[in-house]
């Protein structure tokens, strides 16, 4: 007996059943972003509290302490953290003359996040950091990448890109197969971002990883470099130097944390949606938030999270960004 055929359906019939397909792949990909993994590659100890505006001495409020970063995390729904310490407090030309120690803030260094690490071992980890252009400053990281670190950085120090003393690390971070992390930011910290290109090809064997308002800002191909308006408005042109760095070199990745990610997606989400398409392979989730609690409507790593779930072009681009990239640069266990 042939099969029986259905009847046509209507206009309406067929927009309904559209309608709910939608709607239904809308909810499975929100009930499983809801249970996949996060590694959350930007955080720090002691973070959060002021500083003296005179002397850079920490002030009131109290910085957040080791559990209350610890039940953050878990708040956010980090499964794994890695921890970026400050350099050792100096006073020279590097640091602004202190301001850059603690990271510009209260943060605290290799021994501290090592040891929040080794209390909860597989689900933080730990990076190596020294001020850029101490003499010892090589000889420090290599003895905390012995002990088990997974990164370089944040570097966050008032060097030139190119300069010798970041060649050293950039070939420490080569030789140890990690990573490091540049805090870019017109007039303050790691100058030079139209020649950082030279960097990229001459040490092919080093993955960087970008971050911050300098970073963020050069989507825009319209963007000037202005320490003034370190958070730039209104639509991207496409095409700024740091879409081409990502393009163009493999060995560069993007760190979508803080209130300068937020920016660059949230000031033309159109062009936000195709970034994270086009590079989709090259992007990490930070959340470098200063919270105690990670309630969605103060905690920009809480509000990063939701801006990713409502541009990732699909749930696939999700997870790479979510995870799966990290997973793979940091070698990481699933």
């Amino acid at each position: 007996m042939p099969p029986t055929l259905s009847a046509p359906l209507s206009r309406r019939e067929f927009l309904l059943r559209g309608s709910s397909a939608v709607i239904a792949g809308s909810l499975v990909h929100a009930a499983e972003a809801s249970v996949l993994p996060l590694v959350d590659i930007h955080q720090h100890t002691n973070y959060g509290g002021g500083r003296d505006k005179a002397t850079y001495a920490p002030v009131l409020p109290r910085p957040r302490q080791d559990g209350d970063l610890v039940g953050h995390q878990r708040s956010l729904g980090a499964t794994q953290t890695i921890l970026l310490p400050s350099g050792r407090p100096v006073t020279r030309e590097s640091t602004h003359q202190g301001r850059a120690n603690g990271l510009d803030s209260t943060c605290t260094g290799n021994d501290d996040c090592l040891a929040v690490a080794r209390r909860h071992p597989g689900e933080f980890f730990f990076g190596a950091n020294e001020v850029s252009d101490l003499d010892d400053a090589p000889a420090v990281i290599e003895k905390y990448l012995k002990l088990g670190a997974v990164i370089i950085g944040e570097q966050k120090f008032g060097v030139e890109c190119d300069s010798p003393a970041m060649r050293r690390l950039y070939a420490l971070a080569a030789d140890f197969g990690v990573p490091i992390l540049l805090h870019w930011q017109t007039g303050s910290y790691n100058h030079g971002f139209d020649r950082f290109h030279r960097m990229l090809a001459q040490y092919p064997r080093t993955n960087f990883i970008g971050h911050a308002q300098t970073w963020w800002a050069n989507i825009d191909a319209a963007n000037v470099d202005d320490p003034r308006n370190l958070y730039p408005r209104g639509k991207v042109k496409p095409g700024g130097l740091t879409d081409r760095y990502l393009r163009d070199y493999p060995n560069l990745f993007g760190d979508l944390s803080a209130g300068s990610g937020l920016n660059a997606f949230a000031r033309d989400p159109e062009h936000g949606r195709a970034f994270l398409e086009r590079h989709q392979d090259k992007l990490l989730y930070g959340s470098d938030c200063t919270d105690v609690n990670a309630v969605p409507v103060q905690c920009s790593g809480a509000r990063q999270l939701a801006q990713l779930k409502a541009l990732a072009p699909s749930l696939a681009v999700e997870r790479k960004i979510r995870y799966e990239t990290a997973r793979r640069l940091f070698r990481l266990a699933g």
